[in-house]
């Protein structure tokens, strides 16, 4: 045992003998470099239908045949449904016949004008040389003055009943209930069978137009204020699907809103994309990135060199000696993987990117060339 332990106790003292001149830990670094860089922003985003229609029934009636498959895409005047078009048929007939009778009962009517106005032209020369009485020409000038009211009454009617006409044929026309814009339908709320009322408070189905999608966002106050000095309109505009992929169709600010929400402290902004293949759909959320200027002489490090602490960004930068030292760092916005330092670091500083946690500030360090997994983005994003 006393053998043993002797073994022991000499082995300790040469692990802790040749502790001193182990070789340093390997690390890998990057030398920081300046480039240039595209200084964006990005907000948190929502797609939504600015031309949403809800297709409604302007006539009663029951529900005949639903022309549409939900959830397809529809062309304007497509025909969606058919109600029972009996009724406004024969409502229409019944129109036609009044104004039928309208027509006759005007001729007619123009006929006793034009006979009134014979019997006076004939009486006149025959009472002027006293072979008429006075009598009969003042009744034959009366009979003129009721021709022509009877006309005219005859006209009025004629009127309403081309008027009720076009009533009845609107609304046998509106008993085929066709899409008012192009797009995509929704779900049909009422299926054939159904009492289709102009008065009902829900709507038949909705129609979202999907050539055009719509984004909104917001912005704080400041970031209003900074967005006041640039031509929002102008400003090139990307959105960032959930899976992270960038929809291909640049955007464009259209308009914000006309007031602070004084309950968040936000301006709404809304944007708009082209979507030709309609696959981006009103709901869906995703950020967008809003290219505010280019940025030269960059200083650009991955996100994974920098260690946070108390609200201060620190890196490990290595010296010529290859000795481990803290440099505090303050960052701007995120380039894809990599942060933008403002201040803390120049070009041709060697940074610490892999082994953060072998490397203590003082200690020695065998330096390697740290190679990124993927090439780093060059757009710059914010939030």
């Amino acid at each position: 045992m006393v053998v043993m332990a002797a073994a022991s106790m000499t082995g300790c003292e040469r692990s802790a003998n040749a502790a001193p001149g182990s070789a340093p830990p390997e690390v890998g670094v990057l030398t920081v470099a300046s480039e240039s860089a595209a200084i964006t922003q990005e907000f948190p985003a929502r797609t939504y239908a600015r031309d949403q229609v809800e297709v409604r029934g302007r006539v009663d009636g029951y529900i005949e045949r639903r022309a549409f498959a939900i959830g397809s895409d529809v062309m304007a005047g497509q025909v969606l449904y058919v109600l029972d078009q009996r009724p406004y048929e024969a409502a229409a007939a019944r129109a036609r016949g009044a104004l039928a009778q309208a027509t006759a009962d005007l001729a007619q009517a123009e006929a006793g004008l034009v006979k009134a106005q014979q019997d006076v032209q004939r009486l006149e020369p025959l009472v002027n040389e006293e072979a008429a009485a006075r009598q009969d020409l003042d009744n034959a000038a009366a009979a003129v003055q009721v021709g022509r009211a009877a006309v005219e009454s005859r006209k009025a009617a004629l009127d309403t009943a081309r008027a009720q006409l076009r009533i009845s044929e609107l609304d046998l026309e509106y008993a085929t209930i066709r899409a008012p814009i192009s797009g995509r339908i929704g779900d049909s709320l009422l299926q054939v069978g159904g009492l289709v009322s102009h008065t009902a408070a829900e709507p038949l189905t909705t129609i979202v137009p999907l050539d055009t999608i719509w984004v909104r966002f917001q912005l704080s106050e400041n970031e209003f204020l900074a967005f006041q000095h640039l031509d929002a309109q102008r400003l090139p505009i990307e959105l960032l699907l959930n899976d992270g992929r960038v929809h291909p169709a640049a955007g464009h600010i259209e308009n914000t809103l006309n007031g602070v929400n004084t309950r968040t402290g936000t301006l709404e902004v809304q944007a708009r994309f082209a979507n030709p293949d309609h696959s981006l759909l009103p709901g869906q959320f995703g950020r967008v990135r809003i290219h505010i200027a280019e940025r030269s002489n960059a200083i650009l490090v991955p996100q994974k060199a920098v260690q946070e602490l108390q609200g201060l960004r620190t890196v490990l930068t290595v010296t010529g000696n290859d000795e481990v030292q803290a440099r505090t760092i303050v960052t701007g916005n995120r380039v894809g993987d990599r942060w933008l330092v403002e201040s803390g670091l120049a070009a041709g500083d060697t940074i610490i990117v892999e082994g953060l946690q072998k490397a203590t500030p003082g200690s020695k360090v065998k330096a390697m060339p740290y190679v990124p997994e993927a090439p780093a983005a060059t757009s710059v994003g914010g939030r």
